[in-house]
């Protein structure tokens, strides 16, 4: 009897790793992707070192799984009842109870310092930035701004503001180091570029509200459109408050953020992010709107209550 059901046991086993191999195979997704676990790409040194410890973190969570489900499946072929007579009772089990404290503390103390570190490199702002952006958060749209450049007919730093018509672009160079500062003017927001794997809350007023409102990356890697959000609930167009984050290669960066402090002849005014990307005309990164996302239809005739008559 015992050689039976452990011969199915194996088989068992078998066929459930079989149906996870075909499982896998059938997505048709490369051992990279299925490493990432559902995570996008990432586009920074400090989102590939997050990915990381989240791929190695779902790692030992599957190992200990694996253990944990294998005991149980072990017990249930080999240790069912077979007679009425009580078994062999155990008060103490000195080895065991000291490998169930010791194991998991082991498992604990490691996840916490490769978080600490990772954490640390995250939040790290100790070096020099090349690119300062100042982020504006507010209902229910973004404001970018660059102190470090200032436009001609102001005086005052270049800046992109949204519209409920048209979604505010983030211009950025791609292979520099970049440093944020949040503000919100109203209630807490959230800025979250997926592709970043990380999203910081934007308080109004952080420094009275003892806030770190300053992140830093030490550089995009690609050029590329990257869809931002807001990740907090903050009212009722939360939902439609996004941006796009457009990476342009250093030179034509550059270029944009020349022409950004220029006035266009055509209007009189400075150039805006759309006008400064056409003037460029640097292929696919240089579109003059986003393309990662679409503006909040504001015409209420457009849309109709669902589940109402016609």
């Amino acid at each position: 009897m015992g050689l039976k059901e452990g011969t199915r046991a194996a088989r068992t086993a078998k066929v459930a790793g079989l149906v996870g191999l075909v499982g896998i195979g059938a997505t048709g997704c490369s051992t990279e992707e299925v490493m990432r676990f559902g995570w996008p790409v990432a586009v920074t040194p400090q989102a590939e070192r997050m990915r990381e410890l989240w791929t190695w973190s779902v790692v030992a969570a599957l190992v200990v799984g694996v253990i944990v489900w294998g005991l149980i499946l072990w017990s249930v072929a080999f240790h069912r009842k077979k007679s009425e007579e009580l078994p062999r009772q155990t008060a103490y089990n000195l080895p065991l109870e000291l490998v169930l404290i010791v194991v998991p503390t082991i498992i604990v103390a490691v996840l916490f310092y490769f978080t600490a570190i990772t954490q640390n490199y995250v939040t790290d702002k100790s070096k020099p930035a090349d690119v300062t952006v100042d982020v504006i958060a507010f209902q229910w749209n973004w404001e970018f701004q660059y102190p470090g450049f200032k436009a001609e007919d102001t005086n005052e730093a270049v800046r992109t503001t949204g519209a409920s018509g048209e979604i505010p672009l983030l211009v950025l160079p791609a292979g520099k180091s970049i440093r944020f500062t949040l503000k919100s003017t109203d209630v807490i927001h959230s800025f979250y570029v997926p592709e970043f794997h990380f999203k910081r809350d934007v308080f109004p007023e952080p420094d009275k509200n003892n806030q770190d409102s300053v992140f830093q990356i030490d550089r995009i890697d690609r050029p590329g459109s990257f869809v931002g959000r807001c990740a907090e609930l903050c009212g009722t167009y939360h939902s439609m408050m996004n941006f796009e984050v457009r990476a342009l290669e250093s030179a034509d960066f550059d270029k944009y953020i020349k022409l950004r402090q220029q006035v266009n002849e055509k209007t009189g005014r400075t150039y805006t992010a759309a006008e400064a990307l056409t003037e460029l005309n640097c292929a696919d990164w240089c579109t003059p709107h986003a393309t990662t996302t679409e503006p909040f239809n504001t015409d209420r005739t457009a849309r109709e209550a669902s589940g109402g008559s016609k």
